[in-house]
């Protein structure tokens, strides 16, 4: 007689829930959030994940004859655009392989911010003493590619997210979340509850579930960075999203592994 062990589902599983939409979301825009404030303050104005928004200071270095400084802003775009499509490229190579997309690309992220973070506390004391761009250059080039990674990860990470919700800039984010807003409160105060205001109202809270934690988490991070950098004055704070990340890469990869050959 043959016995047949059914394996039950588990109530509950940490990684799962990490790397689950809200959680990893939350945890990926506080990243942002501190990694562009904290960029932001000690680099006397440069982005690394809103990298555009280099574009307009660029322009702003450019009326006031700081040739240096407005050749600096702008090699952020392109260095962008690079990274984007190297980590397409890695995602498509690592989707053939059936490799854990999400943990591969998390650990391109993960060694980007290190290197980020090297690069920072060895030229960061002498930027402190004199503003100087060719050290500006560096800093700023390897955390814009760290930003870009993550930008990238989650159009490649298909199947992790319900939807694409960008982690590094908020402006669409906000925008939808107003849009939301409005129409879940269109819908509840209508004079007449049909099956249409009903439905607009559940698809508005859903959406406005998902967008609240990426916005929260990228305040959040931004304010906690501004905290550690004014009081510090150090590039070691980046410590704390290096290892966010990495626990995401982590939880990406167990949950990868557990899933039935």
């Amino acid at each position: 007689m043959t016995s047949v062990i059914s394996r039950s589902p588990s109530k509950f599983s940490i990684t799962a829930f990490l790397i689950s939409d809200k959680p990893a979301g939350f945890l990926l825009s506080w990243v942002a959030g501190f990694v562009d404030t904290s960029a932001f303050i000690i680099l006397f104005g440069l982005f690394t994940a809103h990298v555009t928004g280099n574009i307009a200071l660029a322009g702003s270095s450019f009326v006031s004859s700081d040739a240096e400084t407005t050749i600096t802003r702008l090699i952020m775009l392109p260095t962008f655009v690079v990274t984007v499509a190297l980590t397409s490229i890695l995602a498509r190579y690592a989707r053939r392989q059936q490799w854990c997309v999400f943990g591969v690309l998390l650990t391109a992220e993960a060694i980007a911010l290190a290197i980020f973070l090297t690069i920072g506390t060895t030229l960061s004391p002498a930027l402190l003493l004199d503003v100087q761009e060719e050290l500006i250059l560096p800093i700023g080039i390897s955390g814009v590619i760290a930003m870009a990674i993550q930008n990238a990860l989650m159009k490649e990470a298909r199947g992790v997210f319900k939807s694409y919700i960008p982690t590094t800039v908020m402006t669409g984010n906000t925008t939808q979340l107003t849009i939301d807003v409005v129409q879940f409160c269109s819908a509840k105060l209508a004079k007449e509850q049909n099956e249409v205001t009903k439905l607009e109202a559940a698809e508005s809270l859903e959406r406005i579930g998902r967008f609240v934690p990426t916005i929260v988490g990228f305040a959040l991070g931004g304010l906690l960075a501004a905290v550690f950098v004014l009081v510090s004055e150090s590039w070691w704070s980046l410590v704390l999203p290096l290892i966010a990340i990495s626990i995401l890469a982590i939880a990406a990869f167990v949950e990868h592994f557990r899933q039935p050959v």
